[in-house]
C-alpha cells in the first residue's frame, strides 16, 4: 500500500531479493523511481601472499557483522588450495575463540539472532550444509539462551552447493578452495548476488586489480567498511542504484532543462 500510495514520489528499500522483485514491479508499473538495496553472498578472497593474521582481524567486520545478519557479508571464503588447510584451520580456532551472549555485554563477540524464526531458519541451512560439506566449527543453538547460533565453519565446501548459494543471513562461513587467481575470480562471480566483497592480499596494487574483475558494487582491499561518503549498492540480483555519496542525491531529484529562445 505504502509503495502504490500516490503521496509517493520514490522508493528506496533495503531488504530481501524477493520483496524488492515485488516491489519493482509495483513501481515499474507506477512509473516510479525506486532504488532496491537487496541480498547478497559476497566472497572474500584470499590470495596466495594473504595475511591470516589480518584476514582474522578483519572477519568480524567483513564476514560476521551485526551477528552475520548484515547483506553484504563476505560468508563465502575463498581461499588457494596451496593453504586451505592452513586457512581453515584458523577460522575454525577463530569461530571457535568467540564468546556467544548479550549483545550488550562488552564481552559478546556475537549476539542473537532477529527473532526466534530466524534462529531457525539458520540452523536449518546449519543442518543442510552437514550433508553438503563439513563442519569445522559451531554448528549448534545453545539451549535455553533465546535466538542464538554459534559461529559456524564449513569446510570443503563446492560453489555449487545451497550454503554456498543462497543467502544465510546468519554466523556460517562456507570455506571454498580455489586452483588459480582466474578460478577464485570465476567462483565468487559465479553467484546471483553482487553486493559486497573482498580482497586479500600482502600486495594492494594487485589485490585492486582483482578486485575490478569482481562483479560486486562494493569490494574491501584487506578489509571491508562502506563508507557514507561513497556509493554503496549492488549488481546482479543485489538491487538497483546507490545509497551514500552523491551518486545517491541523484536518485531523489529530477532535472529539468528550461530553454529561453533569444
Amino acid at each position: 500500500h505504502l509503495v502504490s500510495h500516490p503521496g509517493v514520489d520514490k522508493v528506496a528499500f533495503t531488504g530481501s531479493t524477493a520483496a524488492g522483485r515485488k516491489i519493482a514491479g509495483v513501481c515499474g508499473e507506477m512509473l516510479r523511481p525506486v532504488t532496491l538495496e537487496l541480498g547478497g553472498k559476497s566472497a572474500a578472497i584470499l590470495l596466495e601472499d594473504a595475511d591470516i593474521g589480518t584476514f582474522l582481524q578483519g572477519v568480524p567486520m567483513a564476514c560476521m557483522l551485526n551477528n552475520g545478519q548484515a547483506c553484504y557479508n563476505g560468508t563465502r571464503i575463498l581461499a588457494p588450495k596451496s593453504r586451505y588447510d592452513e586457512v581453515v584451520g584458523a577460522l575454525a580456532d577463530f569461530a571457535q575463540s568467540l564468546t556467544v551472549g548479550d549483545a550488550l555485554d562488552p564481552a559478546t563477540h556475537v549476539g542473537p539472532m532477529a527473532s526466534a524464526a530466524h534462529r531457525d531458519k539458520v540452523m536449518s541451512y546449519v543442518e543442510i550444509g552437514k550433508q553438503e560439506a563439513r563442519l569445522v566449527a559451531g554448528g549448534n543453538s545453545p539451549a535455553n539462551r533465546g535466538f542464538f547460533v554459534e559461529p559456524t565453519i564449513f569446510a570443503d565446501v563446492d560453489n555449487s552447493d545451497r550454503i554456498a548459494q543462497e543467502e544465510i543471513f546468519g554466523p556460517v562461513l562456507s570455506v571454498i578452495p580455489y586452483d588459480g587467481e582466474d578460478e577464485a575470480i570465476r567462483i565468487a562471480n559465479d553467484s546471483e548476488y553482487g553486493l559486497g566483497g573482498s580482497v586479500w592480499s600482502a600486495d594492494s596494487e594487485h589485490a585492486k586489480a582483482v578486485a575490478h574483475r569482481v562483479e560486486s558494487g562494493t569490494v574491501g582491499v584487506n578489509g571491508y567498511m562502506p563508507s557514507l561518503g561513497s556509493p554503496f549498492g549492488g549488481v546482479k540480483a543485489s538491487g538497483l542504484g546507490r545509497e551514500f555519496g552523491p551518486e545517491a542525491i541523484g536518485s531523489y531529484q529530477n532535472l529539468k532543462s528550461i530553454y529561453v529562445m533569444s
